[in-house]
């Protein structure tokens, strides 16, 4: 799939789901359901046991790229690598690794490196990142994107952590292109109940929605 097909499609759909699970079983099924839920954009931590297999399972059984596969907590180039020949595409970090967006630019596949202060989001912004993601967004909450979008309007942010039903729609009007979303749409695995991880993702779908309208 073309780079900017990608980026239309995660910022079209304002939802990354942020998978990170006990075991490869629960990470297809998470998937399953947040898809069933609308949320296309489907991010596989490297932290779930076996990522690296959940991306290939995933990528096997989505081959007309129904779903985008992406993998997160990716610290290195060799990692980042390794996700884009399981079929990631595209490459989360938690910080700014300049080759790893090298990396990724080099093969055309989209990156979205973590930052945070004014100096991080612009060197991020240089590198030549298709997104920024704002990085604990718990921290400072969606005025921080305000704030941020004022000497950087053209900033394209992503924000990860602390994101829920309840803030969803305040992300988005402070300026995000999407959120991301982990255990507040993904909780309803640990009781094995998946019907609430799809209906939470519809809810987070229709959240960005009418913050858009």
């Amino acid at each position: 799939m073309k780079k900017l097909d990608v980026i239309k499609r995660i910022i079209d759909c304002g939802v990354v789901a942020v998978v990170r699970a006990e075991s490869p079983d629960q990470a297809l099924k998470i998937a399953e359901a947040v898809k069933a839920g609308g949320v296309e954009s489907i991010e596989i931590t490297m932290t779930v046991p076996g990522a690296m297999d959940v991306i290939r399972e995933l990528a096997k059984a989505y081959p007309n790229k129904e779903i985008l596969i992406g993998a997160g907590t990716v610290l290195d180039t060799e990692t980042a690598r390794s996700a884009m020949l399981a079929g990631a595409e595209f490459i989360v970090s938690p910080y700014f690794n300049p080759d790893v967006v090298k990396m990724c630019n080099r093969y055309q596949v989209v990156s979205m490196p973590g930052a945070m202060s004014v100096k991080e989001v612009v060197e991020v912004m240089e590198s030549g990142a298709d997104f920024v993601k704002f990085f604990p967004g718990n921290a400072f909450g969606p005025s921080m994107i305000k704030a941020l979008l004022g000497p950087l309007p053209y900033a394209p942010f992503i924000p990860t952590g602390g994101v829920s039903l309840e803030n969803a729609g305040e992300w988005i009007k402070a300026g995000c292109q999407a959120v991301g979303v982990g255990g507040e749409l993904t909780k309803g695995a640990k009781k094995g109940d998946y019907a609430e991880v799809e209906d939470t993702a519809r809810k987070f779908v229709e959240a960005v929605k009418a913050a858009r309208k």
